[in-house]
């Protein structure tokens, strides 16, 4: 199956299912030794983030609660 039948498939997913298979091919890409370019862009975002946690170590947030706020009905 090509990527762009497969996408259409997954398209008619429920957003629940989508998301699954997003964090298992996610995982898969990693397990399989890829690993993404840290940009520039993203170098910079997480250096203007640091000092915000190196302030507040406390205030995160745990993945659980980062896939309840993804997985939440807009």
């Amino acid at each position: 199956m090509d990527p762009t039948t497969t996408l259409q498939a997954v398209q008619a997913w429920p957003m629940e299912d989508q998301l699954e298979f997003v964090f298992r091919l996610w995982d898969q890409l990693l397990d399989s030794g890829w690993r993404p370019e840290v940009t520039d862009d993203l170098k910079a975002e997480l250096n203007r983030r640091l000092p915000a946690y190196e302030a507040d170590p406390t205030n995160v947030r745990t993945w659980e609660q980062v896939l309840e706020r993804v997985r939440r009905p807009q």
